[in-house]
C-alpha cells in the first residue's frame, strides 16, 4: 500500500484514524468492491476509488462529508440510509445483504452489503463502516429476481418461525432446485444452513447482550430444543452457548 495513498484519504478527512485510512486506501486496489465510512448522521467519512466512480465522481474526497440521498436515486437512498440509521441506533451489524446497488457507471446490480458498527476504542459508537461486493457473474441482474432479496429479508425477519427452504422457495416464486442453485451461488452454502446461520447469528446478539436464559434464546432464535441448539452453536463457534456468552461479558469487563 502506497504511503501517498493513506496520506491523501486523511488530508480528505482530517479526523479519520490511521486504521480507517489505511482501509480506505487498501480498498482502492478491490474495484469490485464498494467501501465506505459514515459518521452518525450518514454522511460519508472515506470512501474507496470505486465507490466514488459509480456515483460519477473522479475523487473519492467529493464524497466526503456528502449523503446517499446526493448520489443515488430516492428509494435506493432512502433503504441506505434507513440501514445506516438501524446499524448506529442498534449497534446491530447487516451481514452480506443481498441487494441492487451501482456497479461501474451507474449501472445497476446486484451486491452483498454488510454494515458494522464503528466504534472507537470506549465502545462508543461513531459510525459504521461497510462494503458492498459486486456479484460480478455475467447476467446477474436478470437472473437474481427481485424477490429473491425480498425473501432474504423476510428470513431476517421471521428467522423464528417455522421457516423452511422450500417455503422461501415458494415466497420468492421460484423451484425449490432454483432456489437452492441461487443460494450456493451466492453465499456458498445451502438454503439449510443459510437459515441455521440466519438463526446463530441472532442468537450470538441474544447471548451477547442480554440475560435471557439459554433455552429462550434457543425458542426466540426458531431453534424447538435446547440440545439442538446447544449442538448447532458447538458446530458453529466451538464452544457452548454459556461459554460463549461468559466469555464475551469476561472481555467486554
Amino acid at each position: 500500500m502506497k504511503r501517498g495513498t493513506t496520506a491523501r484519504i486523511q488530508e480528505a478527512q482530517p479526523g479519520l484514524s490511521p486504521e480507517a485510512a489505511g482501509l480506505a486506501a487498501l480498498f482502492d486496489h478491490v474495484p469490485d468492491t464498494a467501501f465506505f465510512v459514515k459518521d452518525l448522521a450518514g454522511r460519508y467519512v472515506a470512501v474507496n476509488r470505486s465507490l466514488a466512480e459509480r456515483v460519477g465522481l473522479k475523487e473519492p474526497s467529493q464524497l466526503v462529508g456528502r449523503a446517499v440521498g446526493e448520489f443515488f436515486p430516492v428509494a435506493l437512498a432512502a433503504r441506505y440510509a434507513a440501514q445506516d440509521a438501524a446499524v448506529v441506533k442498534t449497534g446491530h451489524a447487516i451481514r452480506d445483504r443481498l441487494e441492487l446497488h451501482w456497479y461501474p457507471r451507474r449501472r445497476p446490480g446486484w451486491c452483498l452489503t454488510t454494515k458494522l458498527p464503528w466504534r472507537d476504542v470506549s465502545g462508543r459508537i461513531l459510525g459504521l463502516v461497510g462494503i458492498s461486493r459486486d456479484l460480478r457473474a455475467p447476467g446477474d441482474s436478470e437472473m437474481i429476481p427481485g424477490s429473491l432479496a425480498a425473501t432474504l429479508e423476510y428470513l431476517e425477519s421471521n428467522f423464528s418461525e417455522p421457516v423452511s427452504p422450500a417455503g422461501l422457495a415458494s415466497r420468492a416464486g421460484l423451484s425449490p432446485v432454483r432456489f437452492a442453485r441461487l443460494i450456493k451461488r451466492i453465499f456458498r452454502i445451502t438454503p439449510s444452513q443459510l437459515i441455521t446461520q440466519t438463526r446463530l447469528a441472532a442468537a450470538s446478539e441474544l447471548l451477547a447482550e442480554s440475560d435471557q436464559a439459554v433455552a429462550d434464546v434457543a425458542l426466540a432464535c426458531g431453534f424447538y430444543d435446547h440440545s439442538a441448539f446447544t449442538r448447532a452453536f458447538r458446530s458453529a463457534t466451538g464452544e457452548t452457548p454459556s461459554h460463549f456468552r461468559s466469555r464475551h461479558r469476561a472481555g467486554r469487563a
